[in-house]
């Protein structure tokens, strides 16, 4: 079969079985289709649904083409011949072009292609058009516009020789899933050169042993402009006729990366922790939709999947090849399966379903105005406050970075909110209770209050961020304060609002009792002289 470039595949249905069945039959076909599997260029798949069996029949196949071919560099005394290939890719729709039909009809030749010049002129009224080589490219920088010349460009350009070459080794665990960026590739030895294939295979199993990928940098090309850092996955091969060989994933780096700081869920308050019985309706939720059940295959196996959008595309470019004014068929039922969830596995147990729903209760979010953001509610955990409106602040006063005077909470939930640093949160909290400090100590009727709606800002803020130690420090500080200061009317208007420390019910990592807060104001209460 190999020498008369002849390939086999072979697609075997596994329905359930009806009646009596010889396994030993089964058994011996299936043997003989693996003889063919091992000793030719024969492929054989299972499947045991519909939608599996549509997905196998691939009416378009990509010939493997290298994207690299040359050496994997360990050190510049020893390098190993490799060849890359595209492992997983995504299959785009087709560009459409535009169409022009104003080439005459007895023209057989014509493209009816649409062609698009621009002209660039100085002002939009003068007429003089201006050519290539008076044009050239600018960079915006902040207000300005910078120049740069083709000249400058072609240096700028990052030059190097074509290869891989292994920076060093890492354990696994410290390489994320979420850090691959691109399409994946295969590395494989070269073929031809048996060396290598053993290079590949002693270097792939001990990393496999010691659980280490590899990181490398990579120019696919000589010239190339861009560089590419790496990571190769070892993969050791159970088949005698297919060798070692590896995945390669490209890395960011650092300006590519990302932060969006959240603080763990373990952490958050037993208010905002599911219950028992809500863990238990979910756990059993997502049984109910399991997609793997241990006995039987895996629903939407994505080598046997097919992507619905190409395949509705082409079933309607197909019927519009034969007549311009074919309709858009209806959906193809497989085809709904794949996008939407299988109803036999939602009415397996209708029961579960209800009772998740029923375990939670759905609230509607009110709409808010585009320019402003949701932080926090106004009512302080803790307080008897019933007033539950939403705080918002304009997008615009992301970089504010002091917590200014005449609008504080404002200053202070915007500083918070930020998100181009992982200071922000600190240093938010670290201003906020200067001010307050600075309001209590000029305190007057007015600065009062406004010294309490600070507090009262800050102290949600540490519960959300999980910040109740520097809370409950500088509530201490601030009886302290007032002790020191006698300032008894603001201690009465303190007490009054009955605001308490953070117990570890509303934060993990607080180490105060919820008897110890509720009762802080109580014995906190100075004794003022007669």
């Amino acid at each position: 079969m190999a020498a008369e470039g002849i390939k086999m595949e072979s697609i075997v249905m596994r329905a359930d079985a009806s009646g009596d069945v010889d396994e030993r039959i089964i058994e011996e076909n299936d043997h003989l289709l693996s003889l063919f599997s091992t000793n030719a260029i024969a492929k054989t798949v299972n499947v045991e649904s519909p939608l599996s069996l549509l997905g196998s029949l691939k009416t378009r196949r990509v010939a493997p083409v290298t994207l690299f071919r040359g050496d994997l560099e360990i050190n510049p005394s020893m390098k190993i011949k490799v060849w890359v290939y595209k492992k997983v890719a995504e299959e785009r729709l087709p560009t459409l072009k535009m169409y022009s039909d104003k080439a005459p009809p007895s023209d057989k030749f014509a493209k009816h292609e649409v062609k698009i010049d621009y002209d660039y002129k100085v002002t939009a009224e003068t007429s003089e058009v201006l050519a290539p080589e008076e044009r050239i490219k600018g960079f915006r920088y902040g207000p300005h516009v910078i120049p740069i010349s083709p000249n400058e460009m072609e240096t700028l350009k990052f030059k190097t020789e074509k290869g891989m070459k292994l920076l060093g080794f890492t354990d696994a665990s410290n390489i994320l899933r979420h850090y691959y960026m691109k399409d994946v590739n295969i590395v494989v030895p070269d073929p031809s050169k048996e060396k290598s294939v053993i290079a590949v295979s002693a270097l792939a199993r001990e990393m496999k042993q010691t659980n280490k990928v590899a990181i490398v940098r990579c120019v696919w090309r000589n010239g190339q402009g861009n560089v590419v850092v790496g990571v190769l996955t070892p993969i050791v091969s159970e088949r005698d006729d297919t060798p070692d060989s590896f995945y390669f994933n490209v890395l960011p780096f650092a300006e590519d990366v990302r932060e969006f700081p959240f603080p763990s869920f373990s952490r958050f308050p037993a208010s905002l922790k599911p219950d028992e019985q809500q863990q238990a309706v979910s756990d059993n939720l997502v049984k109910m939709l399991d997609l793997a059940p241990s006995p039987k295959e895996e629903v939407l196996k994505p080598e046997l999947t097919p992507n619905p959008v190409l395949q509705r595309f082409y079933e309607y470019l197909e019927l519009k090849s034969k007549s311009t004014d074919a309709a858009l068929p209806p959906m193809n039922e497989a085809f709904k399966r794949i996008m939407e969830q299988d109803p036999e596995l939602s009415s397996s147990d209708k029961s579960i379903m209800d009772s998740f729903s029923g375990s939670f209760e759905v609230k509607e979010n009110p709409k808010l105005r585009k320019a402003s953001k949701r932080l926090l509610r106004d009512k302080p955990s803790g307080s008897d406050d019933e007033d539950n409106r939403m705080i918002t602040y304009n997008a615009n006063e992301n970089s504010i970075d002091t917590v200014g005077d005449a609008n504080p909470v404002q200053d202070f939930e915007a500083m918070i909110s930020r998100r181009d640093g992982n200071d922000w949160t600190d240093k938010g909290i670290s201003e906020m209770k200067k001010r307050i400090v600075k309001l209590v100590e000029d305190s007057t009727t007015d600065e009062g209050d406004k010294a309490l709606e600070c507090l009262l800002s800050l102290r949600k803020c540490c519960v959300l961020e999980q910040e109740p130690k520097q809370f409950n420090e500088f509530l201490n500080h601030l009886y302290e304060l007032c002790q020191e200061k006698k300032l008894s009317h603001f201690l009465a208007h303190f007490t009054s609002k009955k605001i308490t420390m953070i117990p570890k019910s509303e934060a993990a990592d607080s180490d105060v009792a919820d008897e110890e807060a509720a009762d802080f104001t109580v014995k906190q209460e100075p004794k003022l002289e007669t």
